[in-house]
């Protein structure tokens, strides 16, 4: 076992001696945000690829996303400025791209725009700092910790974030819901099931109309209910955009998921050790489109769009009649790769379609924006 490992094993371990066993969103929690061991905030961030994401593929994501935020800018009436949030920042590589293309292709779009990163972790926000120093300088970039108290005239969005939510982990024994809770040391845990740990639970499944079969085992991501009811009543006017992998219910809790959702990534490999190294590996859960439209909709969120990534991304390039595919001052095997690269984004076996991309709105009439416009 690593050292960082071990000390957070350690440390849960100590937290179950003497409050007895936790449950596995308190489990999944200290994982990926614990202050010093956390995969997500640890101070020591090396560098990592344990997954693949859209960001990491190809600058033309943030691009095709940057005209996507253009357009509702204008829908807005032009505001003299425009709000952007991106929750879950990481390490503003996705900010970069975005600002960058605005300030260089939509200059007065890039003129209103005020981009906020939110982002726990310390040393990523130093990251973010180096990186946009420009953007810094020019009024149009700032960073913070948590969620702005109040926006209007804004979007705020996240890409892959809520897969990174902890979850409850539920299974239904004997014609009842039970939790799935951690239990052991750090040279061993172990999972027990109980009496469920929130009346909230049930809650989430009733409302949604979700009946497990005898012996399923799911995953509760109320912290994901949590957040967008509150990204709701902060929101004054504008957008909420989330992209991330997931179903809607009736599909993530059918008889194809019996076992639930719940992945470990490590180097690539994937596995359903979550155990194994705690705060070394990353910990996601599909997510639950369903629950954020519900949700929502107690904040005042109106859903206006629901689409694969492959529909959302081809969508946006058409509207720009593939401008940003051709890279015009690139020789042509610059032009050949960007295409390549795209390609693994809307690919149906690959990301294209195991991505959804959800649009909310709140103070407006809702519109059809060109990334839902179906093809």
């Amino acid at each position: 076992m690593r050292s960082g490992s071990a000390s957070l094993a350690e440390c849960l371990a100590e937290q179950i001696r003497l409050r007895g066993r936790i449950t596995f969103a308190e489990y999944m929690e200290a994982c990926l945000y614990h202050p010093e061991y956390g995969y997500y905030t640890r101070t020591d961030q090396s560098e990592r690829r344990d997954y693949i994401t859209s960001v990491d593929v190809t600058p033309l994501f943030g691009r095709l996303l940057a005209r996507q935020f253009r357009e509702m800018w204008i829908l807005l009436g032009q505001p003299e400025a425009f709000t952007l949030v991106e929750a879950g920042a990481g390490t503003g590589q996705l900010a970069r791209h975005v600002l960058d293309f605005a300030a260089a292709e939509l200059p007065e779009f890039y003129s209103a725009l005020r981009y906020i990163t939110v982002e726990r972790s310390a040393s990523r926000r130093n990251e973010q700092a180096k990186k946009l120093e420009s953007h810094l300088a020019a009024g149009c970039f700032s960073s913070r910790a948590d969620m702005p108290a109040e926006s209007s005239d804004a979007c705020v969005f996240s890409n892959e974030l809520l897969d990174a939510f902890p979850v409850h982990r539920i299974v239904r024994e004997g014609g009842e819901l039970k939790e799935i809770f951690v239990a052991g040391s750090d040279s061993e845990f172990h999972e027990e099931t109980g009496p469920l740990s929130s009346r909230a639970i049930t809650a989430y499944f009733e409302e949604q109309g979700i009946t497990l079969q005898e012996g399923q085992i799911a995953d509760a991501n109320l912290a994901a209910c949590q957040w967008i009811e509150d990204v709701a009543r902060r929101l004054k006017r504008g957008f909420v955009l989330t992209i991330d992998y997931g179903h809607e219910a009736k599909e993530l809790y059918d008889e194809r998921h019996m076992r639930g959702t719940l992945l470990a990534y490590d180097r690539h490999r994937v596995s359903e050790d979550f155990y194994r190294a705690p705060g070394e590996q990353d910990l996601t859960a599909h997510v639950n489109f369903t629950a954020l439209d519900f949700w929502g909709r107690r904040g005042g969120l109106t859903r206006c769009g629901f689409t694969s990534q492959t529909n959302f991304l081809l969508a946006l390039a058409r509207h720009a009649n593939f401008a940003d595919l051709n890279l015009d001052e690139a020789a042509e095997p610059a032009k050949a790769a960007a295409r390549s690269v795209f390609k693994t984004l809307i690919h149906p076996e690959g990301m294209g379609e195991t991505f959804r991309v959800l649009l909310q709105c709140k103070g407006i009439s809702c519109p059809r924006l060109a990334g839902f416009e179906l093809l």
